[in-house]
């Protein structure tokens, strides 16, 4: 069945994460995604964990593609991405600033073979400033974007990274939500733009609401705020751990009444959202005291009872036999022709007329680089002509 973006053509020529993981939501949508990969294959093919040639990174990452193996170190191969890009409508790449122009496929030369294409740039930090020279990863952006100072240590102050990659999925899913908004301007204007994205730009935006609530209204005072280093809302009780909430007033009421402590209805500090932020650190120690004394199942039926937000904290495995988890038919189970059993997340949005949906495991390196050069013309001798010059394999 046509998803929402069946009929559009992406040449993807991203590494790692966040440029794959973004056209895989628009493949997952019906993109015709493209990608091209250097004869050693995209890095994560290589990640640890590696289960008869294809990692479970890669293959999450870049499923609903097909993939073409072109050696952009060679002329012929930059010729070769030429000709895919001039029949596509969103080019996508995440080289180091200034590498594209140096190997001849800037937004500037693609765009005169193709007026209508969609041009995206991913990086670190942007195309100018101090840092553009630097190499990226995950960690790095979270060092500058505040993030681990945001989950520092509550005793020591020592910040922490996130384990997991936060900056490249925010950014992938910037990145996506760019890109369809890019294919829409196009399709009302008639002409594509360049769109650039820096993984530090995107995080900082994400992070903004709330976590940069004390330096959103500038002035001599700073907006009242949860103190940096209060507890988190971790909560052990008799049998294991559970998180629980209360932002409004009824919530808070709720929370009282469930765990039996109406005086703390009267204590002046948490009367008001506010003086409730202003105090958290004694709020959630005074509920940890609480919390300690009962199972989880016990305190989580008193806090659903009372409309108090709760859940239990699942282990990963526990993620896989939930119960919402399996009403909402979020996993799919299949057999990967290759690694056999596999699991992986539906795509999440839901398309009532248009379904996103897993159509096609992700290729093996170069699994459809004949089929794929065929549409665009080339004879079968030409193509072997190109593989014996070693540009395609």
């Amino acid at each position: 069945m046509p998803g929402p973006l069946t009929g559009f053509r992406i040449i993807d020529v991203t590494q790692m994460i966040s440029g794959p993981m973004a056209t895989m939501i628009l493949a997952d949508q019906g993109a015709d995604v493209i990608k091209v990969e250097p004869p050693a294959g995209d890095l994560t093919r290589a990640l640890a964990g590696r289960h008869h040639n294809m990692s479970p990174t890669f293959a999450v990452a870049n499923r609903n593609k097909r993939s073409v193996v072109i050696d952009l170190k060679h002329s012929s191969g930059i010729e070769l991405l030429k000709r895919l890009v001039s029949s596509a409508d969103l080019f996508v790449q995440n080289f180091r600033p200034g590498t594209v122009e140096r190997m001849g496929i800037g937004e500037a030369v693609l765009r005169e073979l193709n007026p209508r294409l969609v041009y995206v740039s991913i990086s670190g930090f942007g195309e100018t400033g101090p840092y553009v020279h630097k190499r990226t990863y995950d960690p790095v952006i979270q060092a500058l974007s505040g993030l681990a100072s945001i989950q520092a240590d509550p005793e020591s102050g020592r910040p922490r990274m996130l384990r997991v990659i936060v900056p490249d999925k925010v950014t992938a899913l910037t990145a996506a939500q760019a890109m369809t908004g890019a294919l829409l301007a196009r399709e009302r204007s008639g002409t594509g733009q360049h769109v650039r994205l820096a993984m530090l730009d995107a995080v900082i935006a994400f992070i903004w609401p709330e976590s940069m609530a004390a330096y959103t209204f500038a002035g001599p005072e700073k907006a009242i705020t949860r103190p940096p280093n209060t507890r988190d809302l971790v909560f052990q009780t008799a049998d294991g751990y559970i998180t629980c909430g209360a932002v409004s007033d009824s919530e808070w009421e709720g929370l009282c009444r469930a765990l039996e402590r109406p005086e703390w209805l009267q204590d002046d500090r948490f009367k008001t959202p506010a003086g409730r932020v202003r105090h958290a650190d004694a709020r959630l120690e005074l509920t940890a005291g609480v919390l300690s004394s009962r199972t989880s199942a016990d305190w989580l039926a008193r806090l659903d009872a009372e409309q108090v937000p709760c859940a239990p904290i699942l282990t990963r495995g526990e993620l896989l036999t939930d119960p919402q988890v399996a009403t909402n038919g979020m996993i799919v189970d299949s057999v990967h022709p290759s690694a056999g059993p596999m699991r992986q997340p539906r795509p999440a949005a839901r398309f009532e007329d248009t379904p996103a949906e897993l159509r096609s495991f992700a290729p093996t390196l170069g699994q459809h680089t004949d089929e794929v050069l065929h549409e665009t013309g080339m004879n079968a001798d030409e193509i072997q002509a190109l593989r014996a010059a070693r540009v395609i394999e």
